[in-house]
C-alpha cells in the first residue's frame, strides 16, 4: 500500500476535488464519516481522480468555523457516523429511527449538535454497561497513546460545565489549574472528561478506516492546518507559553490580515498570535508534533496563510479593524529546517500563498520546493496575470476556485462584461456551462495538481457557496443533495481528465 500511494505522490500530473465532509449527503443533517463518504470515495475513483481535499477536520465552535476550531489535535464529533455506531452495536436500529427532519441542502448546526449529542450519550451508556472487550481495550490503548487528549477532554468537559463559557470568563481554578487543581477537576468531572474522549477516540477510528478505503482506491487525501488556532481552545488555554499573552491569558496582539482582494479594510480574525521566540527555544516541539497528527491523518497537508511563517500581520488586540496592524517577522528558514529534519526534504506540503504576497515569501516557498496555489477567478482580473494557465509553474496546484471563493459559476454571472469576454475568448465557449469551462482549462493548465469545488462539477450558483469571508453568519453549512453526484458526471470528469494527461 505504501508504494503504492508514493507511485501516486510521484505521478506528473493529478487531479482531484475539494468537498469537505460536512458536505457530502447523507440522512442525519450533515455529511459525516459513514457510507456517504465511502460512496464519495468511489465517486473520485470513478470519475479517474486521485485527490480528496477537505477542510479542517476539527471541532467547531459556535460559528462552526473549521478555521476556529476548539483543537489543533482533535477530530470534528459531528463528523461521527450514527450508521457507523450502529454497525459496532454501540447504537441500536431503533436508536436512529426517530430523526428530525432535516434540510437537505443545508447543513442546520444547532440542531444536528442536539440530535447528535443525544446519541452519542446513549452510545457511550451503552459502551459503559456491555461488554464490548474489543472495543474497550481498543478505547483504553487511543487514551494511554494520544498525548494531547486529557488536556482536550478537560478543557470541552469545563466548557460544558460553564454553558459554553470562553475560557477565559472561567473561575480562576479552572483557568488556570495548578497540577492538583487538574487533579481535583479530574475526579469532578470525570465522566464527562471520558465522554469527551470517546468521542474522539469514535472520531479517530471512523476517520482511519475510510483514510484506508480511500487509500485503497488509490485516492491520496489533502488535509488542511490552519496557521492560527482559536483564542477559545484547548491548545492556548492548556499551553499558554506559546502565545503572546497578557498575565490573566488575554492576547496583548491578534491576527488578520491587511486590505486585500476579499476585503478593503483587512480581515481581523482576532487569533492570538504565536511568541516565535519561545517556539524556537523548543525546536518547534508544539508545531512538529501538529504537522505529525495531521500527516497520520492525511497525505498531503495544506498550510493555510503559507505567508504567516515569513511575516504576518499583527493587530493590537483592541484594534476595531485590521488597518491599525503591521508586520512582523515569523519564523522563517528556521521552522522549515526543523521539519525537514524530522520529516524529510520531500515535504509533502502545500503552501496555500494567496493575498499579498511578497518576493520573500515567495523565496521561502520555492527554497523548500512547496507548490503555492493558482487560482483561475484570480486569473482574468488583470493583463497578463500570474494565475493565467500560460504563466503557472509546473510546482503548483491550479484551483477554479477555493472554499473562501464564489462558484466558478456564480462568479461567472456577477462578473463584469469585460472580464466574461476575455473568459469566454481565452476558454473559447459561449459561457453556457462556465463551471466546466473552468475544469477543462484548469486540468489543462501545466500545474502538476489541478482541484475543484465540488459545486463546480454541479453547475451551481452563488447560493451554493461554502464561505463568504468577512460575513458571520450562514457560512460553512453547504451539502450536496443525495443523487446529484452521477455516474454521468463521473464519466464526463474522468474523460477530461484523460484527456489533459492526469
Amino acid at each position: 500500500m505504501r508504494e503504492q500511494l508514493d507511485t501516486i505522490k510521484h505521478l506528473y500530473r493529478l487531479s482531484g476535488i475539494l468537498v469537505h465532509p460536512t458536505s457530502l449527503p447523507g440522512e442525519y443533517g450533515i455529511g459525516d464519516l459513514g457510507p456517504e463518504a465511502y460512496r464519495f470515495a468511489d465517486f473520485l475513483r470513478d470519475a479517474g481522480q486521485h485527490l480528496w481535499q477537505t477542510l479542517p477536520l476539527g471541532p467547531t465552535g459556535d460559528t462552526n468555523c473549521p478555521y476556529q476550531c476548539y483543537s489543533s489535535f482533535a477530530g470534528q464529533p459531528l463528523l461521527i457516523s450514527p450508521e457507523l455506531l450502529r454497525d459496532d452495536s454501540l447504537l441500536s436500529g431503533e436508536d436512529l429511527r426517530d430523526k428530525p427532519e432535516f434540510p437537505e441542502e443545508k447543513v442546520d448546526y444547532e440542531l444536528v449538535k442536539e440530535y447528535k449529542d443525544t446519541l452519542f450519550h446513549r452510545a457511550f451508556e451503552r459502551f459503559q454497561a456491555e461488554d464490548f472487550p474489543e472495543l474497550k481495550k481498543e478505547f483504553e490503548e487511543f487514551c494511554l497513546n494520544t498525548d494531547w487528549l486529557p488536556d482536550y477532554a478537560m478543557f470541552m468537559a469545563i466548557k460544558k460545565s460553564k454553558n459554553g463559557a470562553h475560557w477565559l470568563n472561567w473561575e480562576k481554578k479552572y483557568r488556570k489549574p495548578t497540577k492538583s487543581q487538574k487533579t481535583v477537576i479530574e475526579r469532578e468531572l470525570h465522566e464527562e472528561i471520558t465522554y469527551e474522549k470517546f468521542l474522539q477516540w469514535l472520531f479517530f477510528r471512523q476517520w482511519e478506516a475510510l483514510k484506508q478505503y480511500a487509500n485503497e482506491q488509490g485516492i491520496l487525501l489533502i488535509g488542511d492546518i490552519p496557521i492560527f488556532v482559536a483564542g477559545d481552545s484547548a491548545d492556548v488555554w492548556a499551553q499558554p507559553k506559546l502565545f503572546q499573552l497578557d498575565k490573566d491569558g488575554f492576547p496583548t496582539v491578534v491576527a488578520g490580515v491587511p486590505p486585500d482582494y476579499f476585503s478593503a479594510t483587512g480581515q481581523l480574525w482576532g487569533n492570538p498570535l504565536y511568541d516565535w521566540k519561545y517556539h524556537k527555544k523548543t525546536d518547534f516541539a508544539w508545531w512538529m508534533k501538529r504537522i505529525e497528527t495531521q500527516l497520520t491523518m492525511s497525505d498531503i497537508v495544506r498550510i493555510d496563510h503559507f505567508r504567516g511563517l515569513e511575516s504576518y500581520w499583527e493587530v493590537p488586540a483592541d484594534a476595531e479593524n485590521a488597518l491599525a496592524g503591521k508586520w512582523a517577522e515569523g519564523p522563517r528558514d528556521a521552522f522549515f529546517e526543523q521539519i525537514e529534519q524530522i520529516f524529510g526534504t520531500d515535504l509533502p506540503i502545500i503552501a496555500e500563498d494567496l493575498g499579498v504576497i511578497t518576493d520573500e515569501v515567495r523565496a521561502l516557498r520555492d527554497r523548500y520546493h512547496l507548490p503555492g496555489m493558482k487560482i483561475l477567478q484570480f486569473a482574468f482580473e488583470d493583463d497578463n496575470s500570474s494565475y493565467l494557465p500560460y504563466n503557472q509553474p509546473y510546482n503548483c496546484i491550479c484551483y477554479s476556485g477555493t472554499h473562501d471563493n464564489d462558484t466558478s459559476t456564480g462568479w461567472y454571472d456577477h462578473a463584469p462584461e469585460h472580464i466574461r469576454d476575455k473568459v469566454r475568448r481565452y476558454m473559447n465557449t459561449d459561457g453556457s456551462q462556465i463551471s466546466w469551462d473552468f475544469i477543462r482549462t484548469c486540468f489543462g493548465s501545466p500545474a502538476r495538481i489541478a482541484i475543484v469545488p465540488v459545486q463546480d462539477l454541479l453547475c451551481q450558483g452563488s447560493e451554493y457557496r461554502m464561505n463568504v469571508p468577512g460575513v458571520a453568519d450562514g457560512n460553512w453549512a453547504y451539502r450536496i443533495k443525495d443523487g446529484l453526484l452521477t455516474s454521468d458526471i463521473a464519466k464526463r470528469l474522468r474523460d477530461i481528465t484523460r484527456l489533459y494527461g492526469r
